[in-house]
């Protein structure tokens, strides 16, 4: 699967951590994307060989990447944040519920719940099958610049 441009114009992910290969739909505060996870990904080959299962980080990872490009699209027209960067400021409540594994194809919906002064609160629900599989609360922040 090709990844969206519009992906990459909006974060500075890129692969191989680039866990969005689409926007599925957007509407102010909702965003939904989808990531075809390739059956011969190199992480398969350590975690659990005999029944690979995609992390739950990269799983988390994919949500937060969404909500990054949530909050990104949000902002696009808004010129006094044009270099500004969603960055990750807390997690909680992660809830997994079942695995993922090679050639899944994950869907990930992230809702804006709350936006107080520079703090973003969001909630994401990850599915497979249209199962959920992960779900998880967490905040971001606009940061202008990150140095090396």
């Amino acid at each position: 699967m090709t990844i969206d441009p519009l992906i990459t114009a909006l974060i500075p992910h890129r692969p191989p951590f680039l866990w969005i290969d689409r926007i599925i739909s957007y509407e102010d505060g909702i965003m939904v994307t989808e990531k075809a996870i390739p059956a011969d990904l190199d992480i398969f080959k350590g975690h659990y060989p005999e029944y690979p299962i995609l992390p739950g980080v990269i799983l988390c990872e994919a949500l937060f990447q969404t909500g990054a490009l949530l909050i990104a699209r949000m902002l696009q027209d808004e010129p006094e944040t044009k270099h500004a960067i969603p960055v990750l400021t807390r997690i909680g409540g992660a809830r997994f519920k079942r695995p993922v594994g090679p050639g899944s194809i994950i869907q990930m919906q992230v809702n804006l719940k709350e936006k107080v002064a520079g703090a973003w609160f969001l909630k994401g629900i990850l599915r497979v099958k249209e199962k959920i599989a992960v779900q998880v609360d967490f905040s971001c922040t606009m940061t202008s610049a990150l140095q090396p």
